[in-house]
């Protein structure tokens, strides 16, 4: 697991709804139960300074960090998909995208990347597709120094030709087989893991379902019932960490303020 991303789940999972703000020394005990060494931790936190994710701030007990308003709207929408707190719907229009590439490798794999978080699956090297608008990919565009073009498009064969506009941009057989991998790795993870458990597992077993989970956010657009095959194995993944998520909740929660608790502590100066 890497410490940068380890970070965003942290932050989104279970420092968002506590001020998004936590001392260093909680962040690398937090780290620990997933094999996360310290120093990774502190550099990951640097990295992350310079993106613009996380601002320093001075705490009672030292220095901390906390989350920017862009890493806000990033993990706010990513928690919405992750509990899919919305419901999906579709006017039956795609958000379409044409780009001008970036020609350095890197940008384009980064750009890649962050299109397709936002739900949007490539039809050829320029064209993108979405079955809904992102709010941020103007702003993503912009920043990246992308030219582009942006149109709303229904296809003139109603639902059987959007359903093969969608099998062009995004390949849903491997994405369900991802699913049901999902579904077999982690039901063996997480069969040790009882009330018997103590809280650091409990902890470490539900960070590992939601990290593991948090990764279709980049595979899987979330697309309306109406354009998903029958019997779409994202339905029973859904259901499988849904009810997982839930039964270690309480367990986890109990470990984070455990260890907020002990990065809060202000130390005692000698002599007193």
């Amino acid at each position: 697991m890497q410490a940068r991303s380890a970070l965003f789940d942290l932050y989104g999972d279970h420092l968002r709804t506590r001020g998004g703000r936590a001392p260093v020394a909680a962040l690398v005990k937090l780290l620990a139960p997933l094999g996360v060494a310290p120093p990774a931790v502190r550099t990951a936190v640097s990295r992350m300074v310079r993106q613009g994710w996380l601002e320093p701030l001075r705490l009672a007990s030292g220095p901390g960090y906390s989350i920017t308003p862009k890493a806000v709207r990033r993990l706010d929408e990513a928690a919405a998909r992750i509990y899919r707190t919305g419901r999906i719907t579709w006017d039956g229009r795609f958000d379409l995208l044409v780009l001008s590439t970036p020609t350095a490798r890197r940008d384009r794999q980064r750009l890649a990347a962050n299109l397709s978080f936002l739900g949007y699956g490539t039809l050829d090297e320029h064209t993108w597709v979405a079955t809904r608008a992102s709010d941020d990919v103007d702003l993503l565009l912009e920043e990246a120094g992308v030219r582009y073009e942006r149109f709303t498009a229904a296809h003139a064969a109603g639902t059987p030709g959007a359903m093969g506009v969608v099998r062009r941009a995004w390949d849903l057989g491997e994405i369900g087989h991802a699913y049901e991998r999902f579904v077999a790795e982690q039901r063996a993870q997480l069969a040790g893991v009882t009330v018997r458990s103590g809280d650091e597992e409990a902890y470490a077993a539900r960070f590992r379902l939601v990290h593991a989970w948090r990764t279709f956010l980049f595979q899987d657009p979330q697309l309306p019932p109406a354009l998903l095959p029958e019997r779409w194995p994202g339905t029973a993944a859904a259901s499988f960490f849904d009810r997982h998520a839930a039964r270690l909740r309480p367990a986890a929660d109990r470990y984070v303020e455990q260890c907020l608790d002990a990065g809060n502590r202000v130390p005692r100066q000698k002599g007193r």
